[in-house]
This record gives structure tokens, sequence and C-alpha cells, in this order.
């Protein structure tokens, strides 16, 4: 298990603003940004999403047929008209070097397989007398980026190739690899073959998985071995219906969350978005400020990694101070069994609610999906038990620091309900702490 994924990981990732394009200068402001205000708050890790070895990529899709660059080997190397610090052959050590010096963690996304272009030019797998045509699948192609063929692990060139991709990517200084085109279909040769090479490159390196299109828990074990995160859904974006639909995705995944093994419900498409990326245009994200509180509790309850998208430099101050809220990374990290106990048809929308807790401290978030608001009341014996209900508790709201909700005993709850005013498409997040009594104690 890395020992970098004992909790869920976090930090920022190029794709929701730059998509393929991002540069050398973008990822250093972002990271400055991200050690400055994030960093003392958990979010530790910058990464650099696709197609950085591309030096003609654009905005809104992918080039057919990119002359990417290589080395000698068919491994790729950043472009250096994006990264002019890659020249002379330093790849990615002296960007990695910079970042580490802001105290965060460095990390790139890779495409499962091996170059076309490496395999059309038959290029050597160092220190072996095979070459790329000997490692490739030529049958095996992503459906929606066409950089790669697969790999043919049943041939030890295949094994001998991501070895040594890993090393020179452990050599740079790489902590963190998102391999792309893993789970939809699922690759378990493919998982197994970076999970071997990460092992054999001696560095600690967490290794996430991508996309989760349709991803079954049915195959949490073989995750559970492999990997430290994988994506449960397919790319989301800053819509109401995109996030609206990880309620049940997580739902579904968070009894499986434990140390080193985290499902992961995508990036976090808040700040400023779309810069130069794959989906819609320059803008501040399309969330209202009551749904981005909702995605966060949501992700934070669930225990999925949080990867926030938007740049960071120029997303406006109430993204930031969303972000560095210390209540996000604390209850992520240190709060644990979280689930969903309620999910309540209400009229128009729903009440769910979800738990977790950390030693004398439950955690509640009430999330309310209607287009109005609506005020709810949740019973303290739903949400603690009813033993625990006869103790002593106090409220903590975790998104209005200094506020108490309510705790109202009613003649069918004599210990008390929690009252709430929840927003449309909103959630109220609250800390309930308990002092046993003495005579239930």
């Amino acid at each position: 298990m890395s020992l970098h994924a004992r909790t869920p990981p976090m930090g920022w990732n190029s794709w929701d603003s730059f998509g393929t394009t991002v540069t050398q200068d973008e990822v250093l402001a972002n990271a400055r940004v991200l050690a400055e205000r994030l960093l003392p708050h958990g979010w530790d890790t910058v990464v650099v999403d696709i197609d950085w070895y591309d030096p003609a990529a654009r905005a809104h899709g992918y080039n057919d047929g990119s002359s990417l660059v290589l080395d000698a080997f068919g491994r790729q190397l950043p472009a250096e008209n994006r990264f002019p610090s890659a020249a002379g052959g330093r790849g990615f050590r002296p960007l990695a070097d910079e970042v580490h010096a802001l105290g965060l963690r460095f990390g790139v996304h890779m495409m499962r397989g091996i170059p076309r272009i490496a395999v059309e030019q038959d290029l050597p797998v160092e220190g072996t007398s095979w070459t790329a045509r000997d490692a490739a699948d030529t049958t095996s192609v992503c459906p929606w980026n066409d950089d790669n063929y697969g790999l043919d692990h049943d041939h030890p060139a295949a094994q001998a190739y991501l070895d040594g991709l890993v090393a020179q990517l452990a050599g740079w200084g790489v902590d963190f690899l998102k391999v792309d085109d893993m789970l939809a279909p699922y690759h378990p040769d493919a998982v197994e073959a970076w999970a071997r090479a990460i092992e054999r490159s001696g560095r600690d390196i967490v290794l996430s998985l991508s996309p989760g299109t349709h991803l079954s828990t049915a195959q949490v074990d073989h995750l559970r071995e492999h990997a430290q995160m994988w994506r449960i859904s397919d790319d989301l974006w800053d819509r109401w219906e995109d996030v609206h639909a990880q309620f049940a995705r997580l739902a579904r995944w968070a009894p499986f969350q434990q140390p080193g093994g985290w499902a992961d419900a995508d990036m976090l498409p808040l700040g400023r978005i779309g810069l130069r990326a794959e989906r819609g245009d320059d803008r501040q994200s399309r969330l209202t400020p009551d749904e981005q509180r909702t995605i966060l509790t949501l992700w934070v309850m669930a225990r999925s990694p949080l990867i926030v998208g938007g740049d960071l430099p120029t997303s406006d101050p109430a993204t930031l101070d969303l972000l560095a809220n210390p209540a996000v990374g604390h209850v992520l990290r240190a709060a644990t069994g979280g689930r969903e106990i309620v999910r309540e048809p209400l009229g128009d929308g729903e009440l769910i609610v979800w738990t977790s807790v950390e030693d004398a401290t439950t955690y509640v978030a009430a999330f309310w999906t209607g287009p109005e608001p609506r005020t709810v009341s949740l019973p303290l014996s739903s949400l603690v038990g009813h033993a625990a209900a006869r103790d002593t508790w106090t409220t903590r709201d975790l998104w209005e620091p200094g506020t108490t909700p309510d705790l109202h005993p009613t003649t069918w709850e004599p210990e008390g309900a929690l009252v709430l005013d929840v927003p449309s498409h909103g959630v109220r997040w609250t800390a309930l702490d308990t002092r046993p009594n003495q005579e239930t104690s």
C-alpha cells in the first residue's frame, strides 16, 4: 500500500481548466497557490493531465495522429514548447523538483498501452532484444484517444516496456500516476502490469485508474490489491445532474472505502474552469454556491479523493475559501464509516442523509435535491442510535462556523430532533459532539 494513500488523496489536476494543453508556467502557478492556501488543509498533490507529450495539443479535443515526443525507447517526453525545463532530456525532473520544493507531490497522466508511433517505428524496448512491435497489441485501441495501442501482456516485452517507462517516471520524481483507459472495459492484465512496474521502480507512487464508467463493486478486491484510487464514473462536469448522479454511486461504494484503496467520484469542477478544456468555454463553475457545498460535502462524507480542477490563481476567492474550510480536510482524513442512512422522496425532491464518526463526534450531512428550500427534522436517535441519543449532545455547523443547529425535543422523540433549513440542491453539514451521561455511560 502506498504510504501516501492511507487517507484519500487531495490535490489539483489540470484537466478541467486546460484539457490537453497545460504549460509549465500554468502548472507552477497553480502549485504555488495550492501550497500557500490549501496545503495547510491537506491539499498536497499537483497532477499534469493527458497529452503533455503533444507539442500541438489543442482545446476541445485530441489530435488524431499527432507527432508525440518520444525518446529512443518509445517513452513519452514532455513537449519542450510547453515545458521548457524538459530540454536536454531532463524530462519532468526540473518541474517535479520545483513542485517538491513547495512541499507538494507531483503527478502525471498516462494512457494504457504504448504509443502508436513507437510501434510504427519499431523502436527498441530498453535493455532487451525486443521492440515495440513485440510489446504491442494492435487490436486493442482506446475508443476516444488514438495515441496508443494496447500492450500484449502475454509477451514479456510488454512488462519490460512498462518497467522502463515507470522507472523513467520515478527517476523524474513522479509521486502519482493517473492511468487512463483502464476500467471501461476493465483491463485486469494492464492493472496488474502497471502495479508491478511501480513496485519494481522502488518509488512510492500512488496509482489512480480511470475512467470508471459502469464500474462494478465486484472488482473491488482486484482494485485494492493493485491500485490506490479508481474512478467510479465517467467524467464529471459542472452540471447539477452530474453531481446528483454521484449520490447513488457513492452510496454503493462507500462501504468499501479503506486505507490504501479509494473509490474516486472524479475531479471537483470548482472555480474557473474551461480555459482550454475539452468541454465548454472559459467560465467560473456553473454549480451554484449551494451545489458547490453539496459536491464537497458528499465527496468528504463518502471519503472520495478530492482533486480540484479549477485554475486556482484566477478562481474566485469564494472557491478558495470553500476548499480551505478546515472541516473538509479534517473530516475526510479522520472520520470513518461514512454511509447513506436516509434516502427519502419528499414531493419534488429527495432528502438524503449521510453520517460518519470520529471518536465522540458524529458528522451529519443532510442533503435536499428539490428545487426549493426545505425544513427537515432528523430524530437524534436516527442519527446516533437509541442508546447514544440519551447522552448529552452539542452541535456545530461545519459550513457556518459559530452556528449551532437546534436540537428540539418533541413528544415522539424526547431526546430531540435536529431541525435544519436545507437550501435547494444544498446541504447542512453538522457535527454532533457528545459527552456520555453518567447514568448511561
